[in-house]
């Protein structure tokens, strides 16, 4: 029997959904702020998605597009000003920047009250502090997902294959938040299948096509396949097609993990500005 299909648009929707409602009780309209640096293909195409995401929903958005001749003292500057703005609530920097601008010093150039990215070192110590962190959005949508369809994660073993500080990492300290025993697996781990075998909840964010197959997967394994890879011209994730006649649930690349991201950073944008302007959070 094939995996059952987490949809990550049914669990988006939802997000937005609540959202929507929220953003009728609030006396302001929250601002987000995106900026982008140069013309990278993929970085205009998932910019404009998020554009258009934030108007539909409600929000106040604007994209500021620089240069690709624009200076790392440029950007910083206009990343500080913009931050300074208080009619802004929310402020994203698409990655990846043209080299050699150095997206880490830019990050913490961003107010941590509007770091909707959640990459911020505050907000990032908050995290695994236990604090209260503005949350990086794609762990917090499997997080969401997880929830949405109803599986358990106390006591679970998590295995997530990938250590960026963009997904990997985050997500390990959400899951044990919720009481999962977690293992983080990377490029030097040994004897990866014999690992990712074990896990109850296994998490795929490498960016290697089909580098998770069927045998390294436990019968019945909830699989969330963070992977975005670029196959003759088709998205496809880093977990083989076959796995689905192990897994027990799988979500799908396109479909699966990707709208999360943009669901949960619109939350984050409509929690900033409320937390920001006094009502204690969304």
């Amino acid at each position: 029997m094939a995996a059952e299909r987490l949809d990550g648009r049914e669990v988006a929707r939802s997000v937005t959904r609540e959202l929507a409602e929220t953003l009728t009780t609030l006396p302001f309209k929250p601002q987000l702020v995106v900026v982008r640096v140069g013309e990278d293909p993929a970085s205009v195409a998932y910019v404009r998605g998020k554009d258009r995401t934030a108007t539909q929903l409600g929000l106040t958005s604007r994209v500021e597009v620089l240069g690709e001749s624009t200076t790392q003292r440029e950007l910083l500057a206009r990343v500080l000003e913009i931050s300074a703005d208080p009619e802004v609530d929310g402020i994203l920097v698409q990655d990846p920047l043209p080299p050699p601008l150095d997206i880490r010093a830019v990050q913490e150039a961003i107010d941590p009250a509007k770091d909707v990215d959640g990459f911020h070192p505050v907000n990032v110590g908050r995290l695994w502090n236990g604090g209260r962190a503005l949350v990086p959005c794609t762990p917090a949508g499997l997080i969401r997902i997880m929830d949405f369809y109803g599986l358990e994660i106390a006591g679970k073993r998590v295995v997530i294959v990938g250590r960026s500080s963009l997904v990997g990492k985050p997500a390990a300290v959400l899951f044990l938040q919720r009481d999962a025993t977690v293992t983080v697996a990377h490029s030097k781990t040994r004897s990866l299948g014999t690992l990712t075998r074990e896990a109850d909840i296994l998490v795929a964010a490498v960016g290697r096509h089909a580098l998770l197959t069927r045998e390294m997967v436990k019968p019945g394994a909830v699989v969330l396949d963070v992977g975005i890879n670029r196959v003759e011209g088709k998205l496809r994730g880093d977990v083989h097609p076959e796995v689905t006649e192990v897994a027990g649930y799988l979500t799908p690349v396109p479909g699966g993990v990707g709208p999360m991201t943009v669901a949960m950073l619109m939350q984050n944008t409509v929690m900033a500005a409320s937390r920001r302007r006094g009502d204690g959070g969304a």
